[in-house]
């Protein structure tokens, strides 16, 4: 800490940022700096023009940013400077979307994919947020003292934005590089704090009201031609769960998850914790990571990896602790039923009431010409109203459905994030976690120097108990809580006792407190692999919570059960984990769910009843991993996709000992030979994988490549996770680059880190940000940790000053606002 206060200080005075020649990438960086007092010196700046935000970045091998300030404006200043280098397009659709003009710069009609939860048209996506302008959402949260964010959040987020906006300044969009945006008119030094935070405020509705933009944006009310009849059935046994869960932005075909995993002092070498955490998120637009270091001097040394727009870090570790993320099984959001006494007028604990309409003007953008459009929307006081007969939830003759949000109601996201990055370990990570009430919709694991673990998913939970669910469930509510746990709450009572309650620990009302939210800190390890709560380690199951939160007793995933034997399995064997055993379960590749289908030889035995001598010559040989080199992959992962399209009937005899709560890390299991669902389902996947045109005995890494942002087609492993128990999770969606190739990967692994804490104060921090820190695709940073990634190799993420020292490439100090 010493020396990075000294270099600290030595950089006071570095010349401004004008006249700052950055060294060339690969060389040795001078420092010009005459060692003065303090990092907002003046120095070369003229008198009276004493700039506002000052930081010294340092970039290191790979681009990673290391960030110096003297306060958390200018820390934010710096941030923001970085992430504008490195992902200018991608931050700058951020803030259109936020401001509400997609259909201005990209056309009405055009739709937005966020590759995680909202597909919609751009209009419809400038409707919500131009209400949520009117009706200045986020202004008034900023002027809320509990729900909205503190003076420390808000000087980063105000300093973030003079550092994007430095950038555009020194970067006219003629100037841009990455082909995605190069010569964007929409690319203007104007950028405003209230422009970052309307972007932030939309980031915490991904998993609630983000779902149904096209269900707000479209609502009218019925008529002749539109009656608004559900989709029948309406009996939980007969609804399709799948199709229900992928309205509710949890399509199990394409989840969106990670993989976190703690271990302690009672099962490390070394005594202290260790972290491995791998968050599954997409490779291009709004939810991919950019790494940095941040510092102040003697106050803040955090480093990890923030999603684009985020000031804050928001996985990452400092000296003492280390956390990840994972997706929670919570439900952010209610729905509440209306009974219609007309279309638009409904009953209340109080009588009649009008649904409130509202009217926004869009200007969308049409053969070169602008028009501005009038759009609306609807709302009840508990929020906005749907149309969504696909989830049962139609606007009807009989009822409305609106929806309240939790994540809506708070602006404490940044705040919170920020926080955590002072823990002195992981019970302090906790208390900060709680006291900044903004985890917006994840799980947490961390390990810290003094041997603890945690897994906690105190994130922002509505207050709905067991007993008020029960007593609030509408006849439709019922039906969606029973097949996807989601309860559909009575609207007529939502301001009576069907109103959100309040703990008086919980950071405000209406959301559930940490007395009432799943948390465990143990001494050898936990886990958490986007299954529910219940069983971080299986000694210590988690039981009694709100069952908003998720379930319990419940069957896991195949990518849980591998997840949760990585320390399980070596301390079994009668060896603690080592930083190098730990971290190498990323790259084990193990395909969890192989393994288990072929005890007893039983899919061998499936494959021989299909006739194909050859497809199942190569399965017998498979390694039954998902490395580059192992050939047979893709016949068994073409397989596995194919059970659950089989008959009812059938899917439920896949196995023959079904899953039990009792062992519920060892059940499901044994392959059933005799079902014949199963065997057609192998003899389809080999006549896929023929139609295909690719051999049988392909290496995976020939048909796996990258396939992001204009990204080779780097040969990769790993593969697909909940079903076939792929830990190194990648996944092929919305394929626009390499669309030729066999499985052009655009989702899984990420920003992934091994962390672990050594003796004498020292750490061990490995990472890989899978598809490189830049964006731009002609930038040196831009895949060069792809091909480490698809290498099995890490890099080390310099964290002391002789570290950053040695990998430095470029240094630059800027100053602005």
């Amino acid at each position: 800490m010493l020396r990075r206060l000294l270099t600290a200080l030595a950089a006071a005075t570095l010349l401004p940022a004008a006249l700052v020649v950055p060294t060339a990438v690969g060389a040795p960086a001078p420092d010009t700096s005459p060692g003065t007092a303090s990092l907002s010196a003046s120095a070369g700046e003229p008198v009276g023009k004493k700039p506002r935000y000052r930081a010294r970045i340092e970039w290191t091998k790979h681009g990673i940013p290391h960030i110096t300030a003297d306060g958390f404006g200018s820390l934010g200043f710096g941030s923001g400077y970085a992430a504008a280098e490195a992902s200018l397009c991608t931050l700058a659709d951020t803030l259109v979307t936020g401001r509400g003009e997609r259909s201005l710069w990209f056309g009405p009609n055009a739709r937005y994919n966020d590759q995680v939860t909202l597909d919609a048209t751009n209009l419809q996506v400038d409707t919500v947020v131009a209400d949520l302008h009117g009706r200045r959402v986020v202004e008034k949260l900023l002027a809320d003292p509990v729900a909205g964010p503190g003076k420390q959040a808000r000087a980063m987020v105000k300093g973030y934005v003079a550092g994007i906006n430095t950038y555009l300044r020194e970067t006219p969009r003629g100037q841009v590089t990455d082909p995605a945006c190069r010569g964007a008119r929409y690319l203007r030094p104007d950028v405003t704090a209230l422009d970052l935070w309307y972007g932030v405020y939309l980031a915490n509705l991904l998993a609630s009201t983000g779902v149904f933009i096209p269900e707000i944006a479209d609502a009218s009310p019925p008529s002749l031609t539109d009656p608004g009849l559900p989709q029948l059935p309406l009996r939980a046994a007969d609804v399709d769960r799948d199709a229900l869960l992928k309205g509710f932005g949890r399509d199990p075909e394409a989840p969106f998850g990670s993989n976190a995993t703690a271990a302690g002092a009672r099962a490390t070498s070394t005594g202290k914790g260790m972290l491995l955490g791998n968050p599954h998120f997409p490779w291009r637009g709004r939810y991919t990571f950019t790494q940095q270091h941040q510092t102040i001097p003697g106050r803040y040394d955090v480093a990890g990896a923030s999603l684009i727009g985020s000031p804050a870090i928001n996985i990452g570790w400092n000296k003492d602790v280390a956390w990840s993320h994972t997706v929670s099984t919570a439900y952010r959001f209610t729905p509440y039923e209306y009974r219609l006494l007309g279309p638009t007028t409904y009953l209340s604990g109080s009588g009649t009431r009008e649904l409130e309409r509202r009217e926004v003007k869009v200007r969308v953008r049409e053969g070169g010409k602008v028009r501005t459009v009038t759009e609306d929307v609807w709302r009840t006081p508990q929020g906005y109203v749907i149309d969504d007969p696909a989830q049962l939830m139609p606007w009807s003759q009989l009822s409305v459905w609106a929806i309240r949000d939790a994540n809506g109601e708070h602006l404490r996201t940044i705040d919170t994030f920020m926080d955590m990055g002072k823990a002195r370990d992981v019970r302090d990570l906790l208390r900060r976690q709680d006291r900044g009430g903004g985890i917006p919709w994840v799980n947490t694991t961390a390990a810290d120097r003094r041997g603890d673990v945690l897994y906690a998913d105190h994130s922002v939970v509505p207050h709905v108990t067991n007993a008020m669910e029960q007593r609030c469930l509408t006849v439709v509510g019922r039906v969606l809580d029973a097949v996807a746990g989601l309860p559909g709450l009575d609207g007529t009572r939502a301001e009576g006792d069907c109103a959100w309650g309040a703990d008086a620990d919980a950071q405000r009302p209406g959301i559930l407190g940490p007395r009432n939210l799943p948390s465990v800190v143990r001494r050898d390890w936990v886990m958490n692999a986007n299954d529910s709560y219940w069983l971080p380690n299986p000694a210590s199951p988690l039981e009694g919570f709100p069952s908003i939160i998720g379930c319990e007793r419940c069957e896991r995933t195949m990518r849980t059960r591998v997840v949760a034997g990585y320390v399980a399995d070596r301390l079994a064997s009668g060896r603690k984990e080592t930083p190098a055993s730990f971290r190498g379960h990323q790259y084990a590749n193990r395909v969890e769910a192989a393994a288990v289908m072929r005890a007893d030889g039983a899919l061998d035995r499936v494959c021989s009843l299909t006739g194909e001598t050859e497809a199942c010559a190569v399965l017998r040989r498979w390694d039954g991993r998902s490395d580059r080199g192992s050939r047979g992959v893709h016949i068994f992962e073409a397989f596995v996709e194919r059970l659950p399209a089989l008959p009812l009937d059938l899917v439920d005899t896949v196995w023959t000992v079904p899953f039990d709560p009792a062992d519920p890390l060892e059940t499901l299991r044994g392959l059933n030979v005799a079902n014949p669902g199963v065997v057609q389902a192998m003899a389809d996947a080999i006549a896929a994988v023929r139609e295909a045109g690719v051999p049988f005995d392909a290496r995976w890494g020939s048909l796996q490549v990258a396939g992001d942002r204009g990204a080779p087609p780097i040969g990769l492993g790993g593969g697909d996770g909940d079903a076939l128990g792929n830990a190194n999770v990648l996944s092929s969606r919305w394929v626009e680059d390499n669309a030729g190739r066999y499985k052009p990967i655009t989702y899984g692994s990420s920003h992934i880190q091994a962390i672990s804490y050594l003796p004498g104060g020292r750490l061990d921090a490995r990472t890989i940000l899978t598809y490189g820190q830049s964006e731009d695709p002609t930038s040196p940073w831009s895949t060069d940790q792809t091909r480490l990634f698809a290498q099995e190799k890490w890099v080390r993420f310099p964290w002391t000053d002789a570290q950053v020292g040695r990998d430095l490439v470029r240094r630059k100090v800027v100053v602005g606002g």
